[in-house]
């Protein structure tokens, strides 16, 4: 039995469909091209690789490779389109543990290639790309933000094991210097600090929440659900522009929303 998930990977493979993979990425990196109704995407995933030469990032988690490689792969959207008026969609399936802790990372300048995919998904959303992230799996720190947080609308499916957090709770029990039982007592009443994706939704900032069958090995019946979830959002996305303004709405963001404003008319 692996210690790594491979919800992404099959969620990759049911709704690419076949579809040929695009190459000259890390082997830890899933792109394809496909359709959607009448809509052209770009399927993404991070997945795990025993073999990856970078040690900790053989579970799935984004490191040096995957971020470039997400960014690359974003890039190669933006200029294949610059000049098309209906632009292809990117969709990220997300499964990612963690951002990739290491030495060789740290001083090889993980900050820069994490930074780099999330401005290329930026790039890619602000030039009329529809981007949506598809949580079928952990959603967590430096990761989820490099890969999926810049998505113009956020899906998730209804599962104990997708979760979304800055950081894992034995890692976050160690920040806050408290044990994983006090953590979790406090995550009941204070929702920024839970895991669940009713506690995340709660924040404003999911578009959708699915419920499927089977979510380690989806059936014809879940992709088709994911796929009509997919094609509203991107319609949704067409009518409703590039910025994130969608995720400020929820009562638990009201703080938020009064400081932006206060913001704005300041500035």
């Amino acid at each position: 039995m692996s210690d790594y998930s491979t919800r992404g990977l099959e969620w990759f493979k049911a709704l690419s469909d076949g579809a040929p993979e695009v190459g000259g990425l890390p082997a830890s990196l899933k792109v394809a091209d496909g359709v959607l109704g009448d809509q052209s995407v770009r399927f993404l995933s991070v997945v795990a690789d025993p073999q990856n030469p970078f040690p900790r990032a053989r579970n799935g988690e984004v490191g040096l490779l995957e971020g470039w490689g997400l960014a690359k792969a974003v890039d190669e959207v933006i200029d294949l389109d610059r000049r098309n008026e209906k632009k292809r969609a990117l969709i990220a399936i997300v499964d990612v543990p963690s951002q990739a802790y290491g030495r060789r990372e740290e001083a090889l300048g993980i900050h820069q290639a994490l930074a780099g995919a999330a401005d290329s998904y930026a790039r890619a959303r602000l030039a009329g790309h529809p981007v949506i992230a598809l949580l079928v799996g952990k959603a967590m720190s430096g990761a989820f933000l490099a890969h999926g947080y810049q998505a113009n609308r956020l899906i998730a499916l209804r599962d104990p094991g997708v979760m979304v957090h800055a950081m894992g709770k034995a890692s976050a029990a160690r920040v806050t210097l408290r044990t994983v039982e006090e953590l979790e007592k406090l995550a009941a009443s204070v929702p920024p600090m839970a895991y669940d994706i009713d506690s995340y939704a709660s924040l404003g900032l999911l578009w959708e929440t699915l419920s499927v069958e089977q979510i380690e090995r989806p059936t014809s019946q879940d992709v088709e659900r994911v796929q009509s979830c997919l094609t509203q959002a991107i319609n949704d996305v067409k009518t409703g522009g590039t910025d994130l303004s969608s995720r400020l709405g929820a009562t638990n963001r009201a703080a938020s929303s009064r400081v932006r404003e206060l913001l704005r008319a300041q500035w």
